[in-house]
């Protein structure tokens, strides 16, 4: 594998500052079965200027080199990793950091055809790189000639009109490309690309509430929500062994959630748990609550048998607020456990289909969680406005630094605490399904 160090400005100060100044964005792209198949890894500059910085060899280099530094394997889990490229990195010798079995290169439009590039393109295909063609609107002289040499196909729907969405949809298919959708921000847009034959699918349609009158909650869903009013209740552990017994597949994916390598140190061999009333035992109650939140998006057999895109956003999302908690506030448990709470709670209102107020009102929190949530405010709402920003990296990813500067982060604690939130979300998700 080349040296890096081999393509780094002159100054390599600058070059380890630029490093610095990127966040990493993660995007869930799903397939037609709504289980997920690949992230968009998004590397964003929080310097003031474009936030995508790719015009010259020292800022992509220092983007292979942060996602190199970061481990693709703990970003992306199982799944593949869509990263851009423009024309420097294609001709650049350090695309071969990024493996060839865990990417997909998106070639930005911006990336004009030469014949020079179509040449790249074509050896780093020959060598085992998938490509896929970026923000498509329509045929061009660039897309029919790199069309030949990559895999996917992306289009961006909200720039382009229904007839000739379907149109391109017919063009791209009869070339036996794959098709992605991206920014599919609501169910109807989902449908829609969905009849016209679009193979998968990025943006967040399935965070987005959809009110629905009449939506019934699954048998377990129903359990969680009797386990979790016995909580506030005050009920005792017999009580609540008992309810969780109604439900077999409930008890079974608590078992394995909590024996789960993210729930150290329970899932050591000496330490494993292997019965209900001793994880109701061994977990404090605010511990067992904080199962019985992830649970309530656990979605057992949906997609193939796969976690669904919900459970594992919230999770993530869950994570992250807690280390961001722990990082700027060290040794307040309250406030971490607080903070886990409104990053896992914050997208109950798509899970249930109903208002957030409404969820509030099924739910005892404390102000503070409930001011986070409807408004966005308090420390626990900068928290998790960070995160929204983050997901969102490409409309909100300016807002990303004045956050961290309120709470007191640096650029490098975000990237730590993420990269912490995605593998625990990772390894929760598979335990889930």
């Amino acid at each position: 594998m080349p040296d890096i160090a081999q393509h780094r400005s002159p100054d390599s100060s600058i070059h380890t500052q630029r490093i610095r100044d990127f966040f990493l964005a993660r995007q869930p792209i799903l397939d037609r079965e709504q289980a997920l198949y690949a992230y968009e890894l998004l590397f964003r500059s929080t310097a003031v200027g474009p936030a995508n910085v790719t015009d010259d060899v020292a800022a992509t280099a220092a983007v292979i080199a942060h996602a190199s530094e970061l481990g693709l394997a703990n970003v992306l889990g199982a799944s593949l990793g869509f990263i851009n490229v423009d024309a420097t990195v294609l001709m650049s010798e350090f695309i071969h950091f990024l493996p060839r079995k865990n990417v997909v290169l998106e070639i930005l439009e911006t990336v004009k055809a030469s014949d020079r590039i179509a040449t790249r393109v074509k050896e780093l295909a020959q060598a085992g790189y998938v490509f896929a063609l970026d923000d498509v609107v329509g045929a061009s002289l660039d897309v029919n000639k790199l069309l030949p040499l990559v895999r996917f196909v992306k289009i961006d729907i909200c720039g382009v009109k229904p007839d000739k969405l379907e149109a391109m949809v017919w063009q791209f298919k009869r070339e036996n490309k794959l098709l992605l959708a991206e920014k599919v921000e609501s169910v109807g847009q989902y449908q829609q690309c969905l009849d016209l034959g679009f193979d998968y699918f990025q943006g967040y349609y399935f965070a987005t509430p959809t009110i629905l009158s009449g939506k019934k909650l699954s048998p377990s869903q129903l359990t969680i929500m009797q386990l979790m009013a016995q909580f506030a209740s005050g009920a005792d552990r017999d009580d609540i062994e008992r309810s969780i017994k109604q439900d077999a597949s409930l008890g079974l994916t608590l078992l394995r959630m909590v024996n789960s390598p993210a729930n150290s140190p329970a899932s050591s061999t000496s330490c494993r748990i292997g019965s209900l009333r001793q994880a109701l035992s061994s977990m404090g109650r605010k511990q067992l609550q904080r199962w019985l939140q992830i649970l309530l998006y656990s979605e057992t057999g949906k997609a193939g048998g796969t976690a669904s895109p919900l459970l594992r956003l919230a999770t993530t999302r869950g994570k992250l607020l807690e280390l961001i908690a722990e990082k700027a506030h060290p040794g307040n448990r309250t406030m971490a456990d607080t903070a886990f709470t409104v990053g896992v709670m914050s997208l109950m209102d798509a899970l249930f289909g109903l208002p957030m107020d409404k969820i509030l009102e099924r739910f005892a929190v404390a102000d503070e969680v409930r001011e986070a949530l409807l408004f966005g405010t308090g420390i626990f709402g900068n928290m998790l406005q960070l995160a929204k920003h983050i997901e969102r990296a490409e409309e909100s990813g300016a807002l990303v630094l004045p956050i961290l500067q309120r709470l007191g982060l640096t650029i490098e604690d975000l990237n730590a605490v993420q990269l912490a939130a995605f593998e625990w979300s990772d390894v929760i998700s598979r335990s889930a399904a």
